[in-house]
């Protein structure tokens, strides 16, 4: 039977946050696109005045949670409708899609940042339940990522970036699992959905017996990490 999928199926993103009100001159707007069902937007919203979030996901943006500061809409980052001139301390974007990318070049005066943000893999402090995991991303799943996944592997560093660049701290989110939570979030991933509408669920299952078969007793808490990516600029 296929988990049940939750808001907190995805990781918490609480010092990337921290990261970008710290860098942003000024704590008025902050622009997140694409913001998904809004985790990042929300805890913008704690830390800027205003909070705009698009995305072009009518689907995603629905279950978002509501905030005071947050301005939700269904729009591409392209058509987010937010001209140059607004100004936008911090802005921030997951997951472009490659050719539709094209960052502007409007006058820089230094009063914004622009953020291309990503998490990378995540790994598991347990090496045996680590090379599952492993295998399963890169291997099973490899030919049914999306072509422009290959931007998050990189950390953005092959998009035009015509930005003077800000330095930006290591960050990586870490949370403490039990496996119905891992499955439940590598459930989310577009990979794995790509590999049910052509196969079936024969794959997955097996990954997910390996995993139990690792991980031991279902209630074992184990520490994972996503290393962050977050490319910089100034405006």
């Amino acid at each position: 039977m296929r988990p049940s999928m939750r808001r907190t199926d995805r990781p918490n993103q609480g010092a990337l946050a921290d990261a970008l009100a710290d860098a942003a001159p000024g704590q008025s707007v902050a622009l997140d696109c694409p913001c998904g069902t809004g985790q990042l937007s929300v805890l913008l919203a704690d830390r800027f005045e205003h909070v705009i979030a698009a995305d072009a996901s009518a689907a995603q943006v629905a279950p978002a949670r509501p905030h005071a500061r947050v301005a939700y809409s269904v729009a591409p980052a392209e058509r987010s409708g937010q001209p140059a001139a607004r100004a936008a301390s911090c802005r921030s974007r997951r997951q472009p899609t490659g050719s539709n990318f094209r960052p502007s070049t409007p006058r820089c005066d230094g009063s914004r940042i622009l953020a291309l943000i990503t998490y990378w893999v995540l790994h598991i402090d347990d090496a045996a339940i680590d090379a599952v995991t492993q295998r399963f991303y890169g291997g099973t799943l490899g030919p049914y990522w999306p072509p422009e996944r290959r931007h998050v592997e990189d950390g953005y560093r092959m998009l035009p970036f015509p930005f003077p660049a800000v330095a930006m701290p290591e960050l990586a989110i870490r949370l403490s699992w039990g496996r119905s939570e891992l499955i439940g979030y590598t459930e989310t991933w577009s990979a794995v959905r790509a590999l049910e509408t052509a196969l079936g669920r024969a794959l997955i299952t097996a990954f997910q017996d390996a995993l139990a078969a690792a991980w031991g007793a279902p209630t074992v808490q184990r520490d994972i990490r996503w290393p962050l990516s977050v490319r910089a600029g100034r405006l």
